[in-house]
């Protein structure tokens, strides 16, 4: 089936009633339903990739594997929670993999299993005049160079926190860590960040790791490619 790819775009509140029947179809592997969650879901997947990977390219690894483990467990989407959390799990998982595959001698912080009723919000983002644009692109260039320098034990809560707005209390559950744990991570990433970032920037972690265009259409071909060859190794 050939469908066209869409921009990804940040998901609309009022369109999460439209997800259940959009992952009902999936399950019978309609590509446009596929192609319509992955558009949903890149964002977020990607910036919370990011937020523990080393790198875009990293990420965009992560967030496949994501993709490709959801789609070919869908009868195990039992549907007691939404599935943006159901799907952020396995990604934050599959990220916790590679880097244990990277460095299998480290010990890291494992994400609880079960179901949780918590959805990770995504913040919207709202038309710019091209001047204000261009300067948010370029705040967003340096936001990004220092926050990856961050180890992925701080930067992974200090995303979450400081990019997708979530509370303490979340990350802490999310993640399997203490509340005090959680801002103990938080306080040190940003007295790293502060020298740097204090007297430029502040306000602008919103805009960080955006995940669109055409790396957001190419992501969903190499879902529906892959979709398609464990189909037929079957």
């Amino acid at each position: 089936m050939n469908v066209p790819t869409a921009r990804c775009a940040p998901t609309d509140p009022t369109a999460t009633s439209d997800r259940a029947s959009l992952v009902r179809r999936a399950r019978g592997r309609d590509e446009q339903a596929i192609r319509e969650l992955i558009r949903q879901m890149n964002p977020r997947l990607f910036r919370v990739a990011r937020g523990m990977a080393g790198s875009d390219a990293e990420a965009e690894e992560i967030v496949q594997e994501t993709y490709l483990l959801a789609f070919t467990r869908l009868d195990g989407f039992r549907g007691e929670a939404q599935f943006a959390t159901w799907i952020t799990r396995i990604a934050i998982n599959c990220a916790l993999m590679q880097r244990r595959r990277a460095q299998p001698s480290k010990e890291y912080d494992t994400v609880k299993e079960e179901e949780a009723d918590g959805v990770l919000p995504f913040p919207v983002q709202h038309t710019e005049l091209p001047e204000a644009a261009l300067g948010r692109a370029q705040i967003r260039a340096l936001l990004e160079d220092a926050v990856s320098q961050l180890p992925p034990d701080l930067r992974l809560p200090f995303v979450m926190r400081e990019a997708e707005g979530l509370s303490v209390g979340i990350i802490a559950r999310q993640l399997d860590l203490s509340s005090v744990t959680v801002r103990t991570r938080l306080f040190r990433a940003r007295r790293k960040l502060r020298a740097v970032l204090e007297q430029r920037v502040a306000g602008g972690f919103e805009s960080i790791y955006p995940f669109d265009g055409a790396r957001c259409s190419n992501m969903a071909d190499r879902v529906i490619a892959g979709l398609a060859l464990n189909h037929v190794g079957r």
